[in-house]
């Protein structure tokens, strides 16, 4: 009822500032094209597709797929009042996006009111559009922060926090509990896990408070800041691309007509609160360096960012700047490690043969008088072929970031309009049936079939990337991921120090894991819960 009745009053807030659009935007609302337009569901004047996109809300990936697979040519074309939005599932028509002349064509970004409020006014490398403060920000991304060189120097940092994740999982073993002694909830590890690692990497600590000591029950997880402050990131991703009205009508931001605006605003305060004493307190460190003539080693990321000079000595980033930035690199990881972990060890626990491949191999790679470590990945194919299958099967999210056409322009013989929005399916490249065969299964030895192809250079093993676009795990082209290696160390750690550290088994009177996904997501539809015990001998749990 409340959802028809918010439907309803955006329409009529439509119609009633009709005139409005159609005499501010003319321009936008009658796109001229040449050529043919991929094919699409019949729209209105001016409102096009809006009137069923809000019909499906909040599953509008859902309808999107929908039509995709009515379609059945791999790309399909909505309107969105003025945008056109084309939606693409079919390998070949993706790398026809992102190569060649095409990926230089779509290298804008959309601005919208989460993507400016997020990017502290467009200043982060992944949300700015295209443009010098997009260069400038992805080459300080790429040759400083995730350089080899820095990667090295923090690899003590990530390992650290990988040894508090198997001391957290084995407190949260040794507590009774009225319905399940001793569960673990995956979910919660994992997404932790993740907010501290990146919170050492970037900020330097692990807790934003100064007092760092482990509760009364000494299981030493998150705080209250912590929680918010991983709550605030998932709300981040989950509200940066949601589909909000004013995002294809930007006349109508400030009404906040379904309620998007309040969400990003508290989450940018939440942010704010947090981040935003840390990274000034640095920036006046660094100041103070800079007078003094002296220098140090950066400690994580965010002395990085605050170290940098121009030519003439002068800071390189404005204090705006690293904070967009510092949002920009947090955001970017913590859902897709968490996520596949939780998906992974899901579909692992309902099928023992896989779970018992997984574990042998970490026996063989490692051992088990040590716990593993970033040196081993290498060797763990089969467990990177279930990431690459989690990946593959159980993406976090639906759609790749839209990319916006800065020219017309043509996808598998179509046009497409100067302005649009072109989104690449996750789901529907990493399930297409023309693919892979039986898309459905959870299926890791798919991946492992000449280590040469696909899954990773000759001779290098199994690899996360997938450079033909059968799935996506992290995003590639000129507006890609930069995080291959980093994004690979984080899963590849989460994921097999759980798997070495502890045996899983599903609560009492529970039979198999529900893999059913929630109705408006693609996460599981209840967070996954099992019950763990210690594997290894009882030193390796302890704290160095």
């Amino acid at each position: 009822m409340l959802a028809a009745t918010a439907a309803a009053v955006v329409l009529v807030a439509l119609v009633l500032l009709l005139l409005l659009v159609v005499f501010r935007r003319r321009s936008e609302a009658a796109v001229v094209t040449k050529g043919r337009l991929p094919p699409g569901p019949r729209g209105l004047p001016v409102l096009g597709n809006m009137h069923q996109m809000l019909a499906n809300r909040p599953a509008v990936f859902r309808w999107l797929h929908r039509l995709l697979d009515d379609a059945g040519g791999g790309i399909v074309r909505v309107r969105l009042g003025p945008v056109h939005v084309v939606a693409v599932s079919c390998p070949e028509v993706a790398r026809e996006v992102l190569r060649g002349r095409n990926d230089a064509v779509f290298a804008d970004r959309p601005t919208t009111f989460a993507a400016e409020s997020f990017s502290v006014g467009y200043r982060s490398a992944s949300i700015a559009p295209f443009g010098d403060q997009w260069r400038k920000m992805r080459r300080v991304l790429t040759a400083e922060v995730l350089a080899p060189a820095t990667e090295g120097r923090l690899r003590a940092v990530r390992e650290g926090e990988a040894d508090h994740l198997v001391r957290y999982v084995r407190a949260l073993c040794r507590r009774d509990g009225p319905d399940c002694p001793g569960a673990v909830d995956v979910r919660h590890v994992a997404r932790h896990f993740c907010g501290n690692v990146i919170r050492r990497l970037t900020l330097g600590r692990r807790h934003f408070a100064r007092d760092e000591q482990p509760p009364a029950d000494g299981v030493g997880g998150p705080g209250r800041d912590e929680v918010e402050h991983v709550d605030a990131l998932f709300a981040t991703l989950n509200y940066l691309d949601a589909f909000c009205v004013s995002d294809y009508f930007p006349a109508l931001v400030g009404l906040d007509l379904d309620g998007h605006e309040r969400v990003v605003r508290g989450v940018m305060r939440t942010l704010s609160r947090l981040h935003d004493p840390v990274v000034e307190a640095r920036v006046e460190e660094w100041r103070l360096l800079r007078k003094a003539g002296e220098r140090r080693d950066p400690a994580d990321f965010l002395d990085v960012l605050a170290s940098l000079d121009d030519a003439a000595g002068r800071p390189l980033l404005t204090v705006e700047e690293i904070k967009a930035q510092t949002i920009d690199i947090m955001i970017a990881t913590v859902d897709n490690p968490s996520n596949a972990a939780e998906w992974a060890l899901a579909e692992i626990m309902n099928r023992p043969g896989v779970m018992a491949k997984a574990v042998a191999e970490l026996d063989a790679v490692v051992g088990r008088d040590r716990l593993v470590a970033e040196r081993d990945v290498r060797g763990l194919n089969y467990l990177k072929a279930c990431i690459r299958e989690a990946f593959r099967l159980h993406p976090y999210h639906p759609f790749n970031p839209p990319r916006v056409a800065m020219a017309d322009t043509a996808v598998a013989g179509y046009a497409i309009p100067k302005g649009s929005q072109v989104i690449l399916s996750r789901v529907g490249l990493g399930r297409n049936p023309r693919v892979w065969e039986d898309p459905l299964e959870f299926r890791p030895e798919r991946h492992l079939a000449g280590l040469g192809g696909a899954a990773g250079a000759a001779g290098s093993g199994v690899s996360l990337s997938e450079p033909e676009l059968r799935f996506i795990s992290f995003s590639t082209g000129r507006r890609g991921c930069p995080g291959l290696s980093l994004g690979t160390l984080i899963t590849v750690m989460l994921l097999a120090r759980l798997l070495q550290g502890f045996e899983w088994t599903t609560p009492t009177g529970v039979g198999t894991v529900d893999l059913r996904e929630a109705a408006a997501s693609l996460v599981l539809a209840e967070p996954l819960v099992l019950q763990a015990t210690p594997r290894l001998p009882a030193h390796l749990y302890e704290a160095k």
